[in-house]
């Protein structure tokens, strides 16, 4: 099922459920905070299946992918996959690369009906991974994990977070992920949450240039590449095939189809069962013990103006691009507190716009005219 198949309006595209925080790294960019323990408030078995059960709701094949944290802290992980599945759900999992992902735990996952698994690396070597991860071993643990995924036949994506810290390791990992024979890169623009918040982000004019690099690399590369928190990723492209970055009138239209960002074909719940429009935008709109996840989605006022490209402000408002692309909600949110703001990495400022600029320097501005 692809994004222009699904009416974002009805039901989103993912559906992320943060099944614990618990897990043993301590990642320098953990949007969930991590720790060492269980919450004892989170989801039971039960509610989690009564989740898997609301989720069906939406439609046939609804994707849903289990996070964390780190899933396997949980010992109901393979039981709720299996649920999941028996359900009519496309399960997908994002495991941590730590000791207990081993090849006999793969095997259950497989056997149990997962459909993809996520693998983080953010290095290309062993010591960058590492120490970003803020474990000895876990690059070696995640590579061998993605083996095993292959000798399962289990799909394999890898997810990487860009910022100051790992945006020159890109073409190394860019090599690993190939060699992998994983089937889609999901690259993640860091937005300053959870221990985030520490790390410095590439500036507007550097993501504009790693996005660029970006669509040749998936021009070139046997595996799909997505962005996350970087829908301008789009609007990159478009241009790029235009060759002139003018906007034709069907655009908007095109956009409407294919955008996914936070609330508008995503939508997240945590290990606590609240529900946010994203993990990346912690803006609680209800709460799946309480309400029912299809209503808060389909709804809610908060999630209703996310998917509404015309209430944006400031030059997303104002972008010709704002429905193919829309900005980062989750960096808009984390930057103002306004959801609705427009987007401080995007280097794009359209044409008519002469109103203030979301970043301190404006070389950092890519000019539309």
């Amino acid at each position: 099922m692809r994004p222009s198949a699904v009416d974002l309006d009805e039901r989103p595209f993912v559906l992320v459920w943060e099944v614990t925080q618990a897990c043993e790294l301590a990642c320098e960019h953990c949007r969930a905070d991590a720790q060492e323990r269980r919450h004892p408030d989170e989801l039971t078995t039960a509610e989690g299946k009564a989740l898997l059960d609301e989720a069906r709701e939406f439609g046939d094949g609804q994707l849903v992918v289990l996070s964390g944290g780190d899933p396997l802290a949980r010992d109901d992980v393979v039981d709720l996959v299996s649920y999941g599945t028996e359900q009519g759900l496309r399960m997908t999992l994002t495991p941590s690369g730590t000791r207990s992902l081993t090849p006999p735990a793969i095997e259950a996952f497989a056997d149990a009906g997962l459909r993809r698994m996520a693998l983080s690396l953010d290095g290309g070597s062993a010591g960058s991974h590492d120490a970003f991860r803020g474990e000895s071993g876990s690059f070696e643990q995640t590579v061998a994990a993605a083996e095993a995924a292959r000798d399962a036949g289990l799909p394999l994506q890898i997810n990487t977070t860009v910022c100051a810290e790992t945006v020159d390791e890109l073409p190394a990992i860019r090599d690993l992920v190939a060699d992998l024979g994983a089937v889609l890169w999901s690259v993640f623009f860091l937005v300053p949450v959870g221990r985030g918040r520490v790390l410095d982000p590439v500036s507007p004019e550097k993501a504009e240039r790693v996005m660029e690099w970006l669509h040749e690399v998936s021009d070139a590369a046997p595996f799909g590449v997505k962005t996350t928190e970087a829908p301008h990723y789009r609007r990159v492209g478009l241009e790029r095939a235009d060759g002139d970055g003018t906007a034709a009138p069907d655009r908007d239209a095109i956009g409407r189809r294919a955008g996914i960002r936070a609330g508008n074909g995503f939508a997240f719940v945590s290990h606590v069962g609240e529900v946010y429009p994203s993990g990346f935008l912690p803006a609680a709109a209800g709460d799946v013990r309480e309400d029912s996840l299809v209503d808060v989605y389909r709804h809610d006022e908060l999630f209703q103006s996310l998917r509404n490209p015309d209430a944006l402000g400031g030059k997303c408002g104002s972008c010709p691009f704002r429905s193919v692309c829309g900005g980062s909600r989750s960096r808009a949110y984390a930057h103002t507190g306004d959801p609705l703001a427009s987007d401080p990495l995007c280097a794009y400022v359209p044409a008519e716009y002469d109103g203030p600029l979301p970043w301190d320097s404006p070389s950092d501005a890519v000019s539309a005219d």
